[in-house]
């Protein structure tokens, strides 16, 4: 199963429809103002706000409407910032008491939890005449989440002990080439009693550990 936001390239052209027009309503504005056209620059910044309220009503009522999807283990969430190119799937899951090895451990106040997240280029979003070209995916903001609602940012301490043993595991903005991927390891520390899951900011990707 893959999850894709719905209707995504319309709202790309949406948005950069509205900003083209709303660039052509100040371009008369300011032609308006120069020749002195009252009512060229009164039709202008009549349609730019109507341009504005219908636009922001339209974000309104698809925020509203909105919801969050739960995935599970290796089902794919796509993210579309222009094109949905990037996608995300949680590829495991383990827990741990201590990171490092036996010289340099890391104990945790509760438990550590690695969370094990694929990204991928989908080969199947792209034209064939694109290239092979690489492509950055957008910075992400990851956190867990406990089923009381609790949120839990990564450990910036476990997330250093790990850099040190896997230089470069945790990175999420790699660039990828079309049909590559790459694993890329998240610890959160958690409360020993905590049950968690884990969810991608801005999207809805959502895990179920065992626990």
């Amino acid at each position: 199963m893959e999850f894709m936001p719905e209707h995504a390239p319309l709202v790309v052209m949406a948005f950069l429809g509205t900003v083209f027009l709303l660039g052509l309503c100040l371009l008369a504005i300011l032609l308006a103002l120069a020749a002195r056209k009252k009512w060229l620059g009164i039709a202008a910044t009549s349609l730019a706000t109507v341009l504005v309220t219908v636009y922001l009503l339209a974000l309104l009522g698809v925020s509203l409407t909105s919801h969050e999807k739960l995935l599970a283990p290796g089902e794919r969430k796509y993210f579309c910032e222009i094109d949905c190119h990037i996608a995300y799937s949680v590829a495991g899951v383990e827990e741990r008491a201590v990171l490092g090895d036996e010289l340099h451990q890391t104990q945790a106040n509760g438990r550590y939890v690695i969370v094990h997240l694929k990204t991928w280029f989908d080969p199947s979003t792209i034209s064939p005449h694109r290239g092979n070209g690489e492509l950055a995916p957008g910075s992400r903001r990851v956190f867990l989440v406990d089923h009381s609602g609790r949120h839990f940012a990564p450990s910036a301490q476990a997330q250093s002990a790990l850099v040190k043993l896997q230089p470069g595991g945790n990175l999420l903005n790699r660039p990828l080439r079309p049909g590559e991927s790459y694993l890329s390891d998240l610890i959160f520390e958690v409360p020993a009693g905590a049950r968690t899951c884990a969810s991608l900011l801005a999207t809805t990707i959502f895990f179920q550990t065992n626990s």
